[in-house]
């Protein structure tokens, strides 16, 4: 492989399989096995709990501040996308930033839909229900959506990003390449 640099360090690799694998696991129990679907939920609402604090105070590459950016920005990158002269970048890239974003979110909102089914004032009110259950299947779709991304960056720069997500580490920054 070369040269590499450290960039996903354990929490954020613990963090993203954890996320990863708490979805799967509520998403085929659902209908079936109450007890771990419900347990998968806590386990996903804690683990974005933890994600939105290290993404304050956490490793360089697993702060907001290093992969949120600006409207602009991220115009920008998918323009040069198009263009096939889109920058690697050694974190996420814009695109990337935002799906990081929407995936936290999406899934603290199915996290807090599903707790609420658990209350006396919101057990059994069909529009959490549909609210929750409408939630899985956008994420479903976000999470097809980052795959894709996942894939197409992979190809693009010649980088496999699941290994990296496994081992922490990517290609050294090349001339050009955005740390």
């Amino acid at each position: 492989m070369g040269a590499t640099v450290k960039v996903w360090d354990p929490y954020v690799r613990m963090f993203h399989w954890g996320l990863a694998g708490t979805f799967v696991v509520a998403w085929l129990t659902a209908d079936e096995l109450r007890d771990m679907h419900e347990f998968a939920g806590y386990a996903a609402g804690a683990l974005v709990a933890s994600r939105l604090l290290m993404g304050l105070v956490g490793s360089r590459y697993a702060r907001f501040r290093q992969f949120v950016r600006s409207p602009g920005m991220v115009v920008a990158y998918a323009a040069a996308m198009v263009r096939k002269r889109e920058p690697r970048y050694i974190g996420h890239n814009p695109l990337g930033g935002i799906m990081v974003i929407v995936l936290i979110a999406m899934m603290a909102a199915l996290s807090l839909t599903g707790w609420m089914q658990t209350t006396d004032t919101y057990w059994g009110v069909e529009w959490v229900e549909n609210l929750h259950e409408t939630l899985a299947n956008v994420l479903l779709g976000c999470v097809a959506l980052h795959l894709c991304g996942v894939a197409y960056e992979s190809v693009r720069h010649r980088e496999n990003l699941v290994a990296a997500m496994v081992s922490g580490s990517k290609r050294k920054p090349d001339v050009g390449d955005v740390a």
